[in-house]
């Protein structure tokens, strides 16, 4: 069956995380900290779906035309975000996709407009084209795509990992995304061409207990040590 009738797509996942490098044979983009979509675009209609194939637009109504915003029916993959103070905020679209009320839905989506960030095109017009390598799937997607306010097209740097790694984490950024240059899309396959270089804020900490919260939520208490002795930091 055609892929777009299907609309069942697991997307091309990332298979390796390591430190930046740099490389003429990959490219580098932003690793967004929102959540996973696959679009399915054509003149009459929008769907939106995450990885678990859930439907994605009711929790987010003001992306129902972004459509509009392209030339030929496709299929796009990217990443769905909420921004806060000029960066992706996950919270707030973890919030969203968690929201079950129409008026607080239609509330949030004035006030904390969500949009959608492309990076790459599985379908175009009437055919796959995952097997093209990813420089001309990137060359469709900018030829199809029609950025506004809700859509908009990933941005990408060549050879120069190790800067744009460190422009990212100097902005505090969750790090980027290394793709080899000549890769096909795998459907749901974990791939080594394409690498996470994660901006890393860890530290240590005791799991206290947990506290029972509205909607099925559970928040985690945490401890940390302060010499030798474990004080309360607060739960998530």
């Amino acid at each position: 069956m055609d892929m777009f009738e299907s609309k069942n797509i697991k997307p091309m996942l990332i298979g390796e995380m390591q430190d930046a490098f740099n490389s003429p044979d990959y490219i580098y983009e932003l690793k967004l900290d929102g959540e996973r979509c696959i679009a399915y675009l054509d003149k009459d209609t929008t769907e939106l779906r995450n990885k678990r194939n859930i439907k994605m637009l009711v929790k987010v109504p003001e992306l129902s035309q972004i459509n509009k915003q392209v030339k030929r029916r496709c299929i796009l993959d990217g990443e769905l975000i909420v921004t806060k103070d000029g960066k992706p905020d996950f919270f707030e679209i973890q919030r969203r996709s968690m929201m079950t009320n129409t008026f607080k839905i239609q509330l949030a989506s004035s006030s904390s407009p969500a949009s959608f960030t492309v990076f790459d095109i599985l379908y175009y017009d009437d055919h796959e084209v995952i097997d093209l390598p990813l420089m001309k799937r990137k060359k469709l997607l900018e030829k199809n795509v029609k950025e506004n306010e809700r859509i908009a097209i990933s941005r990408y740097i060549e050879e120069q990992g190790v800067a744009f790694y460190q422009l990212a984490k100097e902005n505090q950024l969750e790090g980027i995304v290394a793709k080899r240059r000549d890769s096909k899309y795998y459907l749901d396959k974990r791939t080594k061409d394409w690498i996470k270089i994660k901006n890393l804020q860890d530290d240590d900490f005791v799991v206290c207990g947990y506290i029972f919260k509205s909607s099925s939520s559970i928040s985690i208490v945490l401890g940390q040590y302060s010499r030798k002795k474990l004080i309360y930091k607060g739960h998530v």
